[in-house]
């Protein structure tokens, strides 16, 4: 089934989308707050689109049901890995994607993120979509399936903008573990910006400007 989503428009005929992937247990109401921060009105009316993830039961919550892009199995993120439920999320997001070029808006247009599991959704798809996107972005987050990225990516994004932020004293996701998905990234040769705040995992003001500054960037007419 096609994810249920909620959209919000800042004008009449978007010439972008952001495309914005909430974490473990919330929805897609969670970040439309942050969103709504954000001025991108000297780019032009933008569309924002927040899926929810579908429920399943999630290992490390001792089975219990909640919105998840996919399985945690264990406390180390990367040593067990539900590559099937990453690659069910990857297919679900790239038919949002592909909604979006039918309704107009062109790959070079728009920009994918996420937060936490979003956030590794995010970048696992981003980097294998087969048309350049505008930027990826991984808020708290880290890079699924690291081991395979280098022979999965697709080069139509090999120099897309990825913009990386984190929580220094973050307990969910590693700060140590966020640097070495950035160390990964940068290796390939992903042009990434990185910035990193004193939260935990959480977002930040710092960071909503941050992000609003590059969002423009990217944005921005060719």
């Amino acid at each position: 089934m096609p994810l249920e989503t909620i959209e919000i428009q800042t004008g009449e005929n978007p010439r972008a989308t952001v495309l914005l992937l909430h974490g473990l247990g919330a929805d897609g109401r969670d970040f439309v707050p942050i969103a709504q921060e954000l001025n991108l009105s000297g780019f032009g009316p933008v569309r924002f689109v927040f899926p929810n993830a579908p429920e399943m039961p999630v290992t490390i919550n001792g089975g219990y049901v909640m919105p998840a892009w996919y399985d945690i199995l264990g406390p180390d993120l990367t040593s067990r890995e539900d590559e099937r439920g990453l690659r069910a999320s990857q297919a679900a997001i790239e038919t949002l994607l592909a909604r979006e070029k039918a309704r107009g808006i062109p790959a070079s247009r728009i920009v994918l993120a996420g937060f936490s599991q979003g956030c590794a959704v995010a970048l696992m798809t981003g980097l294998r979509h087969a048309e350049r996107l505008a930027g990826i972005v991984g808020l708290s987050g880290y890079l699924p399936l690291a081991a395979l990225t280098p022979a999965e990516r697709h080069g139509a994004n090999a120099a897309t903008p990825v913009f990386l932020a984190h929580g220094r004293q973050d307990d969910v996701v590693p700060f140590l573990g966020a640097m070495a998905s950035r160390a990964a990234l940068q290796a390939l040769g992903h042009a990434v910006e990185w910035h990193d705040y004193p939260m935990g995992h959480s977002v930040c003001e710092e960071e909503i400007v941050d992000l609003n500054h590059w969002l423009l960037q990217v944005l921005a007419p060719a």
